[in-house]
């Protein structure tokens, strides 16, 4: 992988270990200091044929997993409302519990489903928010759910919630055999719902996100070169958009979506570029003999961060895009690689290698503060969430590679091995709205 064997990956991008098509899973590992404690009880139903999901549960899930809630186990659930009427907040106060979502779910015609909530403060014994309907199809009904967990966790974080949000990840099947399968597959934020985007017998690399998140980029590799696409992910058509002699890789995405960051070394070295889609016009950003690599646009569009040797080992730079002046960024640890950036331009994450291990650290860019947020010893590949509150990454554990999830001030974690094999190379996708 690129942060074990620098300089091999950046000029072939060959280095690429095994993983088998896998449904994540999550363990949560742990969370804030404290905890806000919420039942969410089962939603009424007054259908006949069982429901495809568990809606509440899914919601139970989804805050559970920000580490910042504490569920009320149902087994203890003194009643289960599921209209305003029937709650008696008594009893959710002898459970200590601070709200209560309730919830129903009615079947309006076919297979359509009209799905109602309202969260409820038992300090106060009023409603938290007004009562709220959606309609979706069977099919939906797990759509319905991380649409709740949004609208929950925005109400009492102040923040948006990101469940309702996808990820992209590779994974490569018969890793031990002469024929190896990769897979490039996008799944809900939980690990739910996989689907292949496209699979290769060579090598898939980069997954990156438009900032609409209808379109996708990559590199995959095509008889032993790489070769970087783009794709719509509701239709799969897709478009090679570059395959010059030698490196071809890193595509990132510009905030406006009106142009490509990428690597070429089609002039002898890697070096940053970037591509005007609609005119194809091609402009090289960065000038030097080091290796140039792993593009990030700054929020604003302005800049791209890089990763660059240029000072004797790894580090990150800025490169502002109008007068091509480029700064260094950081400082601690032996080097430094694959920045990425809040989506407020506070904070830069990166892989920090201090002596042999690699791990993730977050740097304030306006008082220069790193900190280091995972003590795992082979971490990689970071990739933030679009309300700039988490951190997903590629990490080894007991000699098997698995996602994991960390917090930007590092007190939630949380792991996503697969049910069947190894993934890496994860994307968190933007709002979709």
């Amino acid at each position: 992988m690129m942060l074990r064997k620098w300089c091999l990956v950046l000029l072939t991008c060959l280095l690429f270990t095994s993983a088998a098509r896998a449904q994540l899973v999550i363990e949560v590992t742990s969370g804030a200091d404290k905890l806000l404690p919420i039942a969410i009880v089962p939603f009424g139903y007054n259908g006949t044929d069982p429901l495809p999901q568990d809606v509440a549960q899914i919601v139970q899930d989804d805050l559970v997993r920000s580490g910042l809630f504490k569920a009320i186990p149902r087994s203890s659930m003194l009643s289960q409302p599921s209209k305003l009427s029937d709650v008696y907040y008594r009893d959710w106060r002898l459970l200590k519990a601070d709200y209560v979502l309730i919830g129903s779910i009615k079947n309006i015609s076919g297979d359509r489903y009209r799905v109602g909530f309202q969260l409820l403060n038992v300090l106060t014994q009023k409603p938290a928010d007004d009562y709220t309907t959606i309609d979706v199809t069977k099919n939906h009904l797990r759509d319905a759910a991380h649409y709740i967990s949004d609208a929950v966790f925005k109400k009492l974080t102040g923040i948006r919630g990101d469940f309702s949000t996808r990820i992209l990840y590779v994974t490569e099947q018969n890793a031990e055999s002469k024929h190896p399968l990769y897979k490039l597959q996008v799944a809900d934020a939980d690990g739910y719902r996989p689907q292949v985007i496209v699979e290769s017998d060579e090598p898939i690399l980069s997954p990156a996100w438009s900032r609409n998140g209808r379109d996708i980029a990559y590199v995959m590799f095509k008889n032993m070169r790489p070769r970087i696409f783009i794709q719509e992910l509701a239709t799969g058509k897709r478009k090679q958009i570059m395959s010059f002699k030698g490196l071809n890789g890193s595509p990132a995405f510009s905030p406006d979506g009106k142009k490509l960051a990428l690597v070429l070394s089609k002039d002898g070295n890697a070096e940053i570029y970037t591509l005007d889609l609609a005119t194809q016009k091609l402009e090289r950003m960065t000038h030097n003999y080091a290796i140039d690599t792993e593009p990030a646009w700054g929020p604003k569009g302005n800049s791209i961060y890089f990763t660059s040797d240029r000072g004797g080992n790894p580090q990150i730079y800025r490169l502002d895009i109008k007068t091509k002046k480029v700064e260094r960024i950081t400082f601690e640890g032996d080097s430094n690689y694959r920045a990425r950036l809040t989506p407020d331009g506070r904070f830069l994450v990166c892989i920090e290698k201090v002596g042999g291990d690699f791990h993730i650290a977050v740097q304030d860019l306006k008082t220069g503060r790193v900190k280091i947020l995972t003590h795992t010893d082979l971490d990689e590949s970071p990739t933030i969430s679009p309300n700039g509150t988490m951190v997903m990454y590629a990490t080894t554990e007991n000699g098997k590679e698995i996602l994991a999830v960390v917090s930007v001030d590092g007190l939630v974690k949380y792991k996503l091995p697969s049910t069947d094999g190894e993934v890496r190379e994860p994307a968190w996708s933007p709002y979709f709205n």
